[in-house]
């Protein structure tokens, strides 16, 4: 991508190293961005609407935001690394057509997340200004229209908003954060020790620790543009302290607000601590946070729109385009936008079960694809073979495909969901540790079943498909 350009004409192809720009520092501010918003929110305050405390829910939110960032940000690493964008990546794990069991589960997770988004902004705008319908189809329309038009313009300009966002929403927070340690004041129940109900903190650490790890599907497309040279640990740790921070404190300004006033909805919650904090500061605060939900709705259209593409590209090999990118977010666009039109009831309860859902679908793959890159393959891929119908990595890879199926099914008895709890989490009382099961599962099935191959053979025909990938690269391709 010329840097001059408008709008990107790179998706799902290879960055070459010409084309790398950027500090890694700058992931930080994406990923913080990324979660300073209102969907955030309402995550933090899943633990209060089912009994839980302040304190418990608050520890619950510290430590899902720990776990799932974890593994979310060593797929971080995974962009400057190769120079692809995240979900073409699993190809060498699943295969060439076997990767579209993946790319589907993304796709749900795209469209599912942007049309909360709208709904939620919708929702937003209300509680600003009551004239506005908290249904309305034209804020509904035109917030995915601002949306989808900053992922239009692609990649640089997602890294700048993402910039920008990040220290205006560091000004509020520290605002409210400091302003509310002095001023806001809960019941002696809400600090109870005694408190602690395990179904609410799991609930609340396993949603916690879902949404960090959603963004697995797309961390290293914001990556990829990066010089090869960025190292694992740095990408990783700025990508997680962006992450961690920016997530951990949405929640537990939710978890406050809604600690406070529990019987209402998430904004007008927020905007009532707020206003305890300093008057006005409520409406401040919430139209920061709609910013927010606009740049990761964009985040979200980008990814939809190059999964998108990844998908027409198994059907019939595709040359890249700005036109063809357009496209695809169109698609994404006219999906999210039609599911929100159509949604109702009770958005935190179809939150919740949505979060439960993506972490069942991510967790047999993240643990596979991280364990392939660090583990099996070490790095080494051909990028070339990745886009060849006929490679290497063939059309299905049943390795990868069973232990997915393994991971997923080992959790079933653990769901625990209002569409439905498995014979293990009624043990439990109705406690939900199936990311605990799936992980460890799906990562060792990955790893028996590569016992038979052969890596020696594997890195040689890599490196062997990339000669001359880059022609100023002395290194190689895989590295």
């Amino acid at each position: 991508m010329a840097r001059a350009k408008l709008i990107e004409t790179r998706s799902i192809d290879y960055v070459p190293l010409a084309e790398r720009h950027g500090r890694v520092w700058h992931l930080w501010p994406v990923w913080f961005s990324g979660d300073a918003h209102l969907a955030t929110l309402a995550v933090g305050v899943l633990g209060i609407t089912l009994g839980g405390n302040l304190l418990w829910t608050a520890v619950a939110v510290v430590l899902g935001n720990a776990l799932g960032t974890f593994f979310m940000a060593f797929h971080s690493t995974q962009g400057p690394q190769l120079g692809l964008p995240q979900m073409i990546q699993s190809r060498p794990q699943f295969g060439y057509t076997g990767a579209l069991l993946v790319w589907a589960v993304a796709l749900v997770a795209y469209v599912g997340y942007n049309a909360f988004n709208q709904v939620l902004a919708a929702q937003a705008l209300h509680q600003l200004t009551p004239a506005i319908s908290a249904t309305s189809p034209g804020v509904i329309i035109g917030f995915s229209l601002l949306a989808v038009s900053l992922a239009a313009v692609g990649y640089d300009h997602i890294h700048r908003a993402q910039r920008g966002f990040a220290y205006l929403m560091i000004g509020i927070l520290t605002v409210f954060s400091l302003g509310g340690l002095v001023t806001l004041r809960f019941t002696a129940a809400q600090w109870a020790i005694s408190g602690f109900r395990a179904v609410p903190f799991l609930a609340q650490m396993f949603a916690a620790a879902s949404y960090q790890l959603s963004w697995s599907i797309y961390v290293s497309d914001y990556s990829r543009y990066l010089p090869r040279d960025v190292g694992v640990r740095e990408s990783f740790w700025w990508t997680y302290l962006g992450a961690f921070i920016g997530g951990a404190w949405m929640m537990l300004v939710g978890t406050a607000a809604a600690a406070l006033a529990p019987q209402l909805d998430v904004a007008a919650a927020m905007e009532r601590a707020a206003d305890v904090v300093i008057p006005g500061l409520g409406k401040v605060l919430i139209a920061a946070a709609v910013l927010g939900l606009v740049t990761i709705t964009s985040l979200n259209f980008y990814g939809a729109s190059l999964t998108l593409l990844s998908v027409a590209d198994t059907v019939r090999p595709l040359k890249s385009t700005a036109l063809k990118r357009l496209a695809s977010l169109g698609v994404a666009l006219l999906a999210s936008t039609l599911l929100a039109l159509n949604s109702s009831g009770n958005f935190v309860a179809r939150f919740q079960d949505y979060l439960s859902l993506l972490l069942y679908l991510f967790t047999p793959w993240t643990a596979i694809n991280l364990v392939d890159f660090y583990l099996v393959r070490k790095g080494h891929y051909s990028i070339r073979e990745i886009f060849n119908s006929r490679g290497m990595y063939g059309q299905w890879n049943w390795r990868g495909l069973t232990a997915y199926l393994t991971g997923f099914v080992v959790m079933i008895p653990f769901f625990s969901t209002g569409m439905y709890t498995g014979p293990v989490a009624r043990a439990l009382g109705n406690a939900d540790v199936a990311m605990l099961v799936g992980l460890p599962v799906a990562a060792a099935a990955y790893l028996l079943s590569c016992r038979s191959m052969d890596l020696e053979r594997d890195r040689r025909q890599a490196a062997a498909a990339d000669v001359g990938l880059d022609p100023d690269d002395r290194v190689g391709a895989t590295g």
